[in-house]
């Protein structure tokens, strides 16, 4: 009764929106929906698991703890290590930095793939994600049908939004769609080793049994649902909204504030959610501090809605544009974030035993409207250049990895898998090909030369591959091949296709071989935008904008 009630309201409320400005009426209706149909409980607190009072092994003996941080669309630009930090170059990732300076910066670290999903179910896996058929994000409906309201402006046809509507009408909801509950991830592969396996933050690999965090090998899951960071009007936050960007409108339309455990029903975090994700980050390491334990900090930030903790926006005063300074104070949580995680090993004494990971799931995204966020790369999120898939990516383990290593060689989120494998004596799965390397023999010199021969991207037609630092892509819309030679052009300023046939015909070798043995997609494709390489998505067209089209 109660579903058919909520379907009548909703065919009513469409109704309305129907005959009346639809964009607009949609952002009012779909909150409300929302509301209604995933009430969120008041906050209750989290009991994680707890490992014994005392160690059961020596410390020679124990197995290292693993902790995987990490955070969603930060850019190249956004570490102080790097660019000066956040754009300008007045914000400082101290807490960051540190990990890098006291373990190994790999200099030419990729991301599994330029969008989140698809990067995050090669993360948990080492295998590329296509190989399983997770080739597209899952997104919201709502978001398909806010973008196909906003595409019917005035852009010149050849780069309007392409919506397959008769796609659109099957397209399952964003928690249906997910990684095959078949694929062996880093918490089932460690657990079997005798890991204790925690998950904080977004998963989004599929929010329904069996795609869930615990279905995947972790004993304990405080999980993403909301998308905010806290209450819109909350006045502890400080928020940047861009009503001229869809995807923008999209996430405050379907936005609510709140996570799960375990499976629960949904609840309101304690507090801003990088700090509260932080405040359970340290509670599992105190619990579990006498067992090996490997914790996934899969934080939402900096990832929009832009919403900073007021405290952290004030300290900021000096940065005069409001979404930059919202941009860079929530980068400031994030850095917050891993100084207080880092304390907490070294606070219960396994500082010097535990390996973390450092890294962003992809690059920065040019909706937000901000320029020099992936700095000096060009592209952004969802495209191939550099300046989508070039990602900070640190690791430290005081002891093992030697202070100050550097390794320029290219290597990928695919081998935190292997790395991670190799360092517990886990077992790899030995029924299925695993793309990931281990990269410790490569840090501590005793292997040289590049992990991988090839590292390759695909979603949809739009493809990559990376082979001996010669970079192409291709894309069918607009139909183009981009080549560069990254170790005398690593911004990629010279698209050197024409000039080299040769080097063309071999890479496409490459990518059509590689491509041979990916399994077909899931799901279909629902829609095809275009994104330009060198400017935002404020900035106006101009002819001679490069440009891809982005399958999903």
């Amino acid at each position: 009764m109660k579903k058919l009630v909520f379907g009548l309201f909703v065919i009513f409320l469409l109704g309305i929106a129907a005959y009346s400005n639809q964009l607009v009426i949609l952002m009012k209706i779909v909150p409300i929906v929302t509301r209604f149909r995933y009430p969120v409980e008041p906050h209750r607190p989290v009991v994680w698991s707890r490992g014994p009072d005392r160690p059961e092994k020596s410390v020679e003996e124990k197995p290292p703890n693993i902790i995987f941080i990490l955070t969603d669309d930060m850019g190249f630009n956004d570490v102080s290590f790097y660019n000066g930090g956040s754009a300008d170059g007045t914000l400082q990732t101290p807490h960051i930095d540190a990990i890098a300076k006291e373990g190994v910066v790999f200099t030419n670290g990729y991301a599994a793939n330029a969008i989140c999903a698809p990067s995050r179910a090669s993360i948990m896996t080492g295998r590329y994600s296509t190989r399983f058929g997770f080739e597209y994000t899952p997104i919201f409906k709502v978001g398909v049908e806010i973008i196909d309201l906003m595409a019917k402006d005035d852009k010149p046809p050849q780069k309007s939004v392409i919506i397959h509507h008769d796609r659109f009408d099957h397209m399952k909801s964003i928690g249906e769609l997910g990684m095959p509950n078949s694929e062996i991830t880093i918490a089932e592969m460690l657990k079997k080793a005798g890991y204790y396996t925690a998950h904080i933050g977004k998963w989004h690999l599929g929010s329904y049994s069996p795609m869930r965090p615990i279905d995947q090998g972790f004993d304990d899951s405080l999980e993403l649902m909301g998308i905010l960071y806290q209450p819109e009007d909350s006045p502890s936050v400080v928020n940047a909204r861009q009503d001229s960007d869809p995807i923008d409108l999209m996430y405050w339309a379907s936005a609510r504030f709140s996570v799960r455990f375990n499976g629960s029903k949904e609840f309101e975090p304690g507090g801003y959610l990088t700090d509260y994700y932080t405040d359970e980050a340290v509670k599992v390491i105190e619990a579990n501090k006498n067992r090996p334990f490997f914790l996934y900090l899969a934080h939402w930030g900096i990832h929009s809605p832009l919403q900073a903790k007021k405290e952290d926006y004030d300290a900021l005063s000096h940065i005069k544009d409001h979404r930059l300074r919202v941009y860079a104070a929530m980068i400031r949580a994030v850095d917050r974030s891993v100084g207080r995680v880092m304390a907490a090993l070294k606070e219960n004494g396994i500082d010097d035993n535990t390996l973390v990971f450092f890294t962003s799931d992809n690059g920065g995204a040019g909706y937000l409207g901000l320029r020099d966020i992936n700095k000096p790369y060009r592209g952004w999120k969802i495209t191939f250049f550099e300046g989508g898939t070039h990602v900070p990516f640190f690791a430290r383990w005081p002891g093992v990895i030697s202070t100050g290593t550097r390794f320029d060689n290219p290597v990928s989120h695919l081998d935190i898998f292997s790395t991670a494998a190799a360092v517990s004596g886990a077992e790899i799965p030995g029924d299925r090909k695993i793309d990931g390397i281990d990269l410790m023999p490569f840090i501590r010199g005793e292997k040289t030369g590049d992990p991988h021969e090839s590292i390759f991207w695909r979603q949809g037609y739009y493809r990559g591959v990376l082979n001996k630092g010669w970079k192409m892509t291709v894309s069918e819309r607009p139909k183009k091949v981009w080549l560069f030679n990254l170790r005398e052009d690593p911004t990629e300023q010279n698209n050197i296709a024409s000039q080299h046939p040769e080097k063309i015909a071999e890479l496409q070798t490459l990518l059509q071989a590689h491509n041979a043995e990916q399994a077909e997609p899931l799901w279909d494709s629902v829609i095809e935008g275009p994104v330009r390489i060198d400017k935002t998505q404020e900035e106006p067209w101009e002819e001679g904008d490069e440009y891809i089209y982005w399958p999903n």
